[in-house]
């Protein structure tokens, strides 16, 4: 039965009847007041800022399915057949998945067919209506190629050497840097910092920057032009980037930002955004701080009234900004947005930029359509009491000093000022603020990391000795380095108390595998190239089969750190041990036939067991692609393809979401990656001041460029077009700008971990830590983060004493 019949009948039927008034009544009434806000919606613009764990997406997906069923009223009053529908757009593919569940479940209430909607992720929505024009697309999708480019990818690389080839004049201005003394060994290790870290970070960061933002090479180039920095970054990331795109388009390959131009270029025809908007009533976006200018700009378009002329015509892409102009009253942008600025956690690394969500609720609130979900049922209140002092503190000590490197201090201060609150008596949500367990916040000073480890086992213990199947616990890391060491730590003590324990961690170094194994045998293929013997340095060093060390100095000349003669200076320990296991792998290249060549890769890394499966059925893979044709070319070629295609999987049983919050289990996951989830327990170690708010570290090998990074002036430089600032900072008051943004965005990331908890958050920052984590035994003092002394002051009952737990 199709959609338009559908509709019809029910026209017919006059479907929104007194009853179905009488459902919508009861679904608005199970609401809280900020998401009765949401079911309230009718049409136009609507910005909603919810707190964590306010229920957005059950208040999203109530209002999607009213306003489905008003929808459904106003077509059978008009008695028009009508095939439009609700487009909801959500940032994963795992939460499109819930949100489309729980409409269906309304609507399933509202006694209405499960149609009339559609969930999509952005890139989703983008590729859907790329592919349905593709003459205006450009997309044939049968004949394209699907990368992420990462710093380490194969068309960043060979961007940067074109680059390279043809200017060399701004390549031997970055070599010189602040000043060089002409050194033989010091020009071939600044050639192999600039070649294999410096360029490819830069032209990952902007290219990724300026294409979500609809930027050309030549805007950069025009921006450059107003700046006086020496290199003229923004000249070189210009290079970079127009070199990307003529390989990206001679090799038919595409990257995530293709897809959301591709469905611009399909927009910028009138023809074609009649037919889609004509399909579309209105758009529902979630987790909208987190969207790209470009992607809110394909939002805003397809939400706009068919009958209204905005001007979206999209012709100048690069010159459009989202929200530039003022939203109005019957502005005919049917469009509603949901996010939480104060959890907008991708910025600096990613162009998510919360900005223009902020903006958008602004101009809403000007319009009176800004909603509030400042309830949230998740967490017990002392926890809140916590979240809500760490955002007012923060924005209080830190205002102040960012206002004065900004000319908007309400886009410099890391929070929007917005408190959670718990929610009212009787509401729906089970056990809503649940009692604490113990003190509800634990706040522990440990002598050092091992003591932190003590302390926190202890607690497991005790948690985990009730009735573990009815509690979830997580340990929260700032980095993967610290959830590997503590996996480690706290492996035998879970397995004396019969706990299970889940490294996150673990499985995402799975995912690496195909590249790890591309560089090994990239090395052993061609052992005297500089960039291949760094890029197999950089996998032992990160398996932790050599220590750390200057990279750059060893793989600069690599025939004397492989084979030192009798005239060469002698080797360090750590130097002997890399050069020693190099050698062993060359050995193995010549001995082993080349269908083992894999396998015994990946034992020479020490793969636990899940990833020697994932290394098997990858060995497995391109064996059988060289059948016929058992060469290292052949082999290196297949395996080239499967790490640019991202067309090779690891090993998975079981939906990830459901195995990082199961109960039963203590899970040890980033920071970054528990975004969304909750657990009973939340376990915040090492919070200290180094990594949270931390600071842009510039790494010693690029020091000889200035006390700086190309690649985050330049994204602090391109934001600052976009934001249509009266001028682009020079290099200097760049770099401030980036460490401002870093400093806020670390401080969200805190307050995100912070309201993952619901019964019970223990934090504790040691008196001594690693300045770095690839080298855990090397303590010092450290500072704790700033924010932490201040939680001890206000909440001085839930300073737990390391006596009373000696006791």
């Amino acid at each position: 039965m199709t959609q338009e019949f559908l509709y019809s009948e029910l026209s017919d039927k006059s479907p929104v009847s007194t009853l179905r008034e009488e459902a919508i009544a009861r679904i608005r009434n199970s609401l809280r007041p900020g998401q009765q806000q949401m079911a309230d919606w009718y049409s136009g613009p609507l910005a909603v800022s919810a707190v964590p764990g306010a229920g957005k997406s059950t208040g999203m997906a109530a209002a999607a399915a009213i306003a489905i069923a008003r929808q459904y009223e106003r077509v059978a009053q008009s008695r028009l057949a009508s095939r439009r529908q609700l487009v909801v757009v959500t940032f994963t593919r795992s939460a499109a998945a819930n949100i489309k569940l729980k409409i269906r479940e309304y609507l399933k209430q509202l006694s209405l067919p499960q149609i009339g909607f559609a969930v999509y992720t952005l890139h989703g929505l983008a590729l859907n209506i790329a592919s349905r024009h593709p003459d205006l697309s450009g997309l044939q999708l049968e004949n394209v190629t699907l990368i992420t480019p990462t710093q380490s990818h194969r068309f960043i690389r060979t961007a940067v050497e074109q680059w390279i080839a043809n200017n060399q004049s701004s390549y031997l201005r970055l070599l010189e840097g602040s000043q060089f003394d002409g050194e033989e060994t010091e020009r071939l290790r600044r050639q192999s910092v600039l070649r294999t870290e410096v360029l490819p970070d830069l032209a990952t960061t902007v290219i990724h920057e300026a294409k979500s933002s609809g930027l050309s090479p030549e805007d950069l180039r025009q921006w450059s032009k107003q700046t006086t920095d020496p290199y003229g970054i923004l000249n070189v990331a210009a290079g970079l980037y127009e070199q990307y795109q003529k390989l990206m388009r001679s090799r038919d390959f595409i990257d995530y930002d293709d897809m959301i131009l591709a469905a611009l270029r399909v927009l910028d025809n009138d023809s074609a955004r009649r037919i889609e908007q004509n399909q579309v009533f209105a758009v529902f976006e979630d987790e909208a701080q987190d969207s790209s200018p470009l992607q809110t700009r394909l939002l805003e378009i397809l939400a706009s009234d068919l009958g209204e002329d905005k001007g979206d015509k999209g012709d100048n892409l690069s010159l459009l900004t989202p929200n530039s102009a003022l939203l109005t009253q019957d502005s005919g942008l049917n469009l509603v947005r949901v996010g939480d600025p104060n959890q907008a956690i991708n910025s600096t690394f990613t162009p998510a930029d919360p900005i223009y969500f902020r903006q958008f609720c602004a101009e809403c609130d000007r319009l009176r359509r800004l909603a509030t979900m400042d309830q949230a049922g998740r967490s017990t209140r002392i926890i809140i009491e916590a979240a809500n002092f760490a955002l007012e503190w923060i924005n209080s000590f830190y205002g102040v000093k960012m206002q004065q490197s900004s000319h908007d201090s309400i886009a410099s201060l890391p929070f929007r000022p917005q408190r959670i609150r718990p929610v009212d008596t009787g509401d729906p949500q089970q056990d809503a603020n649940p009692a604490p367990v113990g003190r509800g916040l634990e706040l522990y000073t440990p002598r050092d990391i091992h003591h932190t480890v003590e302390l926190l086992s202890q607690r497991v213990i005790e948690l985990f000795a009730q009735d573990p199947t009815k509690i979830s616990a997580a340990v929260l890391v700032r980095e993967n380095r610290q959830g590997r060491w503590l996996a480690e730590a706290l492996e035998p003590i879970c397995k004396e108390h019969k706990i299970t324990l889940y490294d996150v961690g673990e499985r995402d170094r799975r995912s690496h595998i195909p590249q790890e194994i591309l560089a090994l045998l990239q090395f052993c293929d061609r052992p005297h190239s500089p960039d291949y013997l760094k890029a197999a340095l950089e996998v032992l060093v990160e398996r932790q089969l050599v220590p750390t060390q200057d990279l750059n100095a060893l793989a600069s000349l690599p025939e004397e750190f492989l084979y030192p003669g009798p005239l060469a200076a002698p080797q360090s320990e750590t130097v002997q041990k890399a050069s020693h296991l190099c050698r062993s792998l060359l050995r193995a290249r010549l001995e082993l036939p080349i269908y083992q060549l894999i396998s015994f890769l990946a034992l020479a890394l020490n793969y636990d067991q899940a990833e020697l499966a994932t290394a098997d059925k990858l060995a497995e893979r391109v064996n059988q692609q060289i059948a016929g044709n058992s060469s290292m070319g052949a082999m290196l070629s297949a395996l080239s393809e499967i790490v640019s295609s991202e067309r090779f999987e690891a090993v998975e049983t079981e939906d990830l979401e459901a195995r990082y919050t199961r109960n039963g289990q203590l899970t040890i996951i980033t920071m970054h990656k528990a975004k969304g989830l909750d657990w009973d327990y939340v376990f915040l170690p090492f919070l200290h001041e180094n990594l949270i708010p931390g600071r842009f570290w510039v790494p010693p090998q690029s020091q000889f460029l200035g006390d700086f990074t190309l690649s985050e002036v330049a994204r602090a430089q391109v934001r600052a077009a976009l934001h249509n600032e009266s001028r682009i900072p020079e290099v200097s008051q760049a770099w401030e700008v980036a460490k401002h943004l870093k400093t806020a965005e670390e401080y969200r990331l805190l307050y995100v971990a912070m309201t993952r908890a619901k019964r019970l958050l223990w934090m504790s920052a040691a008196q001594k830590a690693p300045f770095t984590w690839s080298k855990p035994e090397n303590l010092q003092e450290q500072a704790p983060c700033p924010v932490f002394p201040a939680l001890k002051r206000q909440f001085p009952e839930s300073v737990v004493s390391l006596m009373t737990v000696v006791q």
